[in-house]
């Protein structure tokens, strides 16, 4: 993914206003031996800070449909990182330096959002755009000052640009196919066989549908409760002696 972001940089960096200007685009440390060997003008892109954006964390799975709106597989949201570089332009003579910051600038404002299609690889595959700030308000950890002097360098104008990008941490899965009916319950008896009808098997198919008519096979499967006349249909006879029918016949 990283790879992927720095060929969108050094294409949109040999574009716009620097279009046809020849200036070389480098990602390498602007070490002091890195520049004593430089020996044109060029811009260098050096990714100084990375780390993960947790206001853009998700969680669940997202679903990956076909053009139909089926869906295929599943996978996880991505994680975004914010990847921070340090833009500077070497030449022999500061203005020169200025006027290149300059078309950096006049290059890269434009970008603020990298749509789908102008990103390359697995990067544009997620089919999600990616913001880019340049020369935004500083907010990682770290001051620039601090980074010229881990460099061993001397501090020189710059751009700060940050691209907060997203990561296919997991891969995807296929999923199950799609449900077409209910649930269904089968009773077997003691041998093994299935008892009763089909509708009995997969009474519970249909839990909003009509009930079952009296007589039904169905009736068997019903539990024997009270009721307020004594009656039960569930015994032979009809009868039976539940507390209102015992008190009926005591009466």
């Amino acid at each position: 993914m990283i790879h992927e972001v720095d060929e969108v940089l050094k294409r949109l960096l040999n574009s716009g206003a620097l279009a046809g200007s020849g200036i070389d685009v480098s990602f390498d440390a602007p070490t002091r031996e890195w520049a004593a060997r430089r020996n044109a003008p060029a811009i260098n892109t050096y990714l100084y800070d990375i780390r993960e954006d947790v206001r853009r964390r998700e969680r669940g799975a997202m679903a990956v449909r076909d053009e139909r709106g089926v869906v295929l597989r599943r996978r996880q949201p991505p994680r975004w990182f914010r990847l921070s570089y340090l833009v500077t332009a070497w030449t022999k003579q500061p203005q020169d330096e200025h006027r290149l910051l300059s078309a950096v600038l006049a290059t890269l404002l434009p970008h603020e959002v990298l749509p789908p299609e102008q990103l390359p690889g697995a990067l544009g595959a997620l089919g999600l755009s990616v913001p880019l700030t340049v020369a935004g308000l500083h907010t990682e950890s770290r001051s620039l000052a601090e980074i010229w002097s881990a460099l061993g360098g001397e501090l020189k104008p710059s751009l700060d640009l940050v691209v907060t990008a997203p990561f296919p941490a997991f891969p995807e899965y296929d999923a199950g196919p799609p449900v077409t009916e209910g649930a269904g319950v089968r009773v077997r008896g003691m041998d093994g066989t299935l008892e009763g009808s089909p509708e009995r098997h997969h009474r519970a198919r249909h839990l909003s549908g009509p009930p079952a008519p009296s007589g039904s096979p169905a009736d068997e499967e019903r539990p024997i409760t009270d009721r307020p006349d004594g009656e039960n249909p569930g015994r032979p006879g009809g009868k039976y002696p539940g507390r209102h029918g015992a008190e009926r016949a005591a009466g």
